[in-house]
């Protein structure tokens, strides 16, 4: 059976579930589903990071231990993700035993190898990106992605040597043109590494929030360096090598593009340090913007761009969790920016979902009561649309399977309208009862079925509802989508339920 092992970024326990990240999540719970409705073995991974100064000075600010703090905004991201229907394997948190047990030996790996050394560091730091800048990269003196001051900072700490790396980066990249996506990313990970690569301060002698250097407990590891071996905690790194031989060569990891360095830089070279391959995969996807600026951006004045009103509880009490999760597969393509409105919001839900997928349930539903007394005819072998329900199929399959969600909804929502084109021009509500009226609305209600499995990674409380309503045991996804998704197996004489529609028209 193959394996995939598909993790998003672990999102910081100081910042609040928001949309951009809500997007991140999304997409990589949607291509999961999608892999497990393959026949795939998965594991999804997703957490929170809870170290680091940050997190350490909102305790304080609270008047609580970090830890407390920790425990408290953690579960704000399990709140969220249950809120949007998102079925990940395991669930991570940065201060878990089991990652401290991880940090330290792969680390300690990497310092008995030799890439680790004792220096002093000065330079400029932001506290909000936990990263470090030269004052070439800063923008009028601040944090070029948040726009704060960023502080001088200097003392005594252990070095990870990243420059040993230049070339071995270099042949990675080019022995492995598709392990960072899209080409654009790759090719800006690529000019860090071409722009020469200094050494890094990876512990802290200033914190204690964090997780002890083994070998000098005087010093705790960068957030950054901890956080980023996760994704080897998560299959047993330290613990136990046959899950991590099982699981790594199969790794995918999606993320936006403000940690590309981390991640297309820093990573790999660390688990080249450490002896190991780097990830298989790493895809890249762009912000979603509001008004221009990237959402879950807090400005130097305290001002927040992911307002109250875009919040993901908030759009899932208005629109419904479902609606949601299409408009973030569908609307902004991974790997380019994209502006988020509740106008656009409204106009994909009227168009896709109310206009389209929802007219085409309600319709034939419809037609069914008054024309065949409410039980669905089976449809024909050799319809023409069987052809489109192939290609929609196959579509779904390039889309999801290359990290396209967008392209794989675009090519179901074909077949939904190749449905709706062939119901307009048989028009079996103008017809009497009888074998045309039969094999037209069998036709329907076969796309209706084909359909619900298709959409199911990306809308599964609405795909079982489909299936129900045409009187379907099971569920959508009980079998592999090859087989499940082939033409002619709705088997007729089920009763249809007409129901209230799955996606009432919005006005506003």
């Amino acid at each position: 059976m193959p394996r995939f092992y598909l993790t998003t970024p672990i999102y910081y326990v100081t910042d609040a579930p928001h949309v951009g990240t809500a997007y991140s999540t999304i997409n990589c719970d949607a291509i999961a589903r999608w892999h497990r409705l393959a026949g795939d073995e998965v594991k999804f991974l997703t957490g929170t990071d809870e170290h680091g100064q940050k997190v350490a000075d909102a305790a304080a600010a609270h008047g609580v231990e970090p830890i407390e703090w920790a425990d408290r905004t953690s579960s704000r991201f399990v709140d969220a993700w249950a809120e949007l229907d998102v079925q990940y394997d395991d669930f991570l948190r940065t201060s878990e035993p089991r990652h401290t047990q991880t940090v330290q030996a792969f680390l300690t790996k990497v310092y008995e190898n030799g890439y680790i050394y004792k220096g002093t560091y000065e330079g400029l730091y932001c506290v909000s990106c936990e990263d470090y800048y030269t004052a070439g990269e800063l923008i009028d003196g601040l944090c070029p992605i948040h726009r704060r001051p960023v502080i001088e900072m200097a003392e005594e700490n252990w070095f990870f040597k990243l420059s040993a790396f230049e070339d071995r980066l270099l042949e990675w990249y080019d022995k492995e043109p598709g392990a960072v996506a899209p080409p654009t990313k790759r090719n800006e990970a690529l000019g860090f590494i071409k722009g020469g690569l200094n050494d890094i301060s990876i512990t802290r002698s200033s914190l204690r929030w964090g997780i002890e250097v083994p070998w000098d407990t005087s010093q705790v590891f960068y957030v950054w360096y901890d956080a980023l071996i996760n994704y080897l905690t998560a299959i047993g790194y330290g613990r136990d090598d046959a899950e991590v031989d099982t699981w790594w060569p199969v790794s995918h990891h999606l993320l936006g593009k403000e940690i590309i360095r981390f991640h297309c830089v820093w990573w790999p070279a660390m688990c080249m340090a450490a002896g190991i391959d780097p990830p298989a995969h790493v895809f890249v996807h762009g912000w979603l913007l509001a008004g221009g600026q990237k959402l879950g951006k807090t400005m130097a004045d305290g001002s927040a761009v992911n307002v109250t009103d875009i919040a993901p509880s908030t759009l899932v009490a208005d629109f419904g969790v479902d609606a949601v999760r299409y408009h973030l597969l569908r609307e902004v393509p991974l790997g380019a920016d994209g502006e988020f409105s509740l106008e656009g919001m409204v106009a994909r839900y009227n168009a896709d979902l109310a206009n389209n997928l929802g007219n085409l349930i309600s319709r034939v539903a419809t037609v069914v009561g008054s024309k065949c007394g409410g039980i669905g005819p089976a449809p024909d072998p050799s319809s023409s649309l069987r052809t489109a329900a192939r290609d929609a199929l196959e579509g779904a399959a390039e889309g999801w399977t290359t990290f396209a969600p967008q392209r794989a909804l675009e090519a179901t929502w074909r077949l939904i309208g190749a449905a709706n084109a062939a119901l307009e021009a048989a028009e079996p509500w103008r017809q009497p009862p009888g074998a045309e009226v039969d094999a037209v609305l069998g036709d329907a209600l076969e796309v209706l079925r084909i359909v619900s499995v298709l959409i199911s990674p990306a809308m599964p409380s609405t795909a079982r509802a489909i299936w129900g309503r045409l009187g379907l045991n099971g569920a959508p996804t009980d079998r592999p989508v090859a087989a499940a998704a082939a033409w002619g197996q709705y088997p007729g004489g089920l009763v249809v339920e007409r129901g209230e529609p799955l996606f009432p028209r919005r006005r506003d």
